[in-house]
């Protein structure tokens, strides 16, 4: 895909369309770090703010998932956000959503498909939109940060890239992109039209996922501190570090010791770090 890095236009500009595309956003369930409790997940609504800042095109809201009291509150939230449906694909507990979702993106054929770069629960591995797209033979580009226009079947699109930079890409339609954090932030989700809007079911049949049924699932430990290592470039810096007085006056000058005493006392130190528990 052909890109240049001139200077690119705020990202919360919007989008030049000089045709009405076809918009999908796929969303997910998020956990909202503190509390646990279900939520938007928050790379998913800034790609659906996205997907309402490309003026007259008409986006609309694909999950493929459990639908409980927790996920009906989270994915009301996406309603709220200015949406009268939801298109809803049912699935299993454990179940493999690329079938169905890439099943139903052939059926309706958007022009342009967008996600969150990855999910704030399940698998979380970040592979979903890379799997859809192998499956249907589509280009994606990660880390958009804006759309800057759609026009004959080209979308021109902003990709963020580290500390700061962006990088302007052309790509044909239709495409996968996914949003990460440097996406303008989602608007607040409004209580009565989240309220009022409707599920419309999709029917597919659940497919297992093979794979994750062999998993073991545990919860994640704390990871073990990190002993402070210095990191020099040049001669001088490495003779600095090594002539510098070490932090703290806490410290305990091993002389004329036992093997026996000197393991033990690295022991103790090792405990204190954290790194042996």
């Amino acid at each position: 895909m052909p890109h240049d890095t001139n200077s690119p236009t705020s990202a919360r500009k919007q989008a030049h369309i000089s045709e009405q595309p076809s918009v999908a956003v796929l969303i997910s369930l998020g956990r909202h770090p503190l509390t646990g409790r279900a939520r938007r997940a928050d790379q998913d609504a800034r790609a659906v703010e996205m997907a309402l800042s490309l003026g007259d095109a008409q986006p609309r809201l694909l999950h493929a998932g459990q639908l409980d009291q927790d996920s009906e509150a989270a994915l009301r939230a996406y309603l709220g956000m200015g949406f009268d449906a939801l298109e809803l694909i049912e699935q299993e507990q454990g179940a493999d959503v690329i079938a169905a979702l890439s099943d139903r993106l052939r059926e309706t054929a958007p022009q342009l498909v967008l996600t969150g770069a990855r999910a704030e629960t399940g698998e979380g591995s970040g592979l979903l939109p890379y799997l859809l797209a192998d499956a249907l033979g589509w280009p994606i580009v990660a880390g958009l940060a804006s759309i800057e226009r759609i026009e004959q079947g080209e979308a021109t699109l902003l990709q963020a890239l580290p500390r700061g930079q962006r990088r302007r890409l052309r790509v044909r339609l239709p495409a996968i992109v996914t949003v990460d954090s440097s996406a303008p932030a989602a608007r607040q989700s409004a209580f009565g039209p989240a309220r009022r809007g409707v599920f419309e079911p999709v029917a597919h049949a659940s497919v297992q996922d093979a794979a994750f049924a062999e998993w073991r699932v545990q919860p994640a430990r704390k990871r073990p501190k990190r002993l402070k290592i210095i990191k020099a470039t040049s001669a001088r810096d490495r003779f600095k570090a090594a002539a510098a007085k070490a932090e703290g006056g806490g410290g305990q000058i091993l002389a004329d010791v036992t093997p026996e005493q000197g393991a033990e006392a690295i022991f103790r130190l090792l405990q204190e770090e954290g790194v042996l528990r």
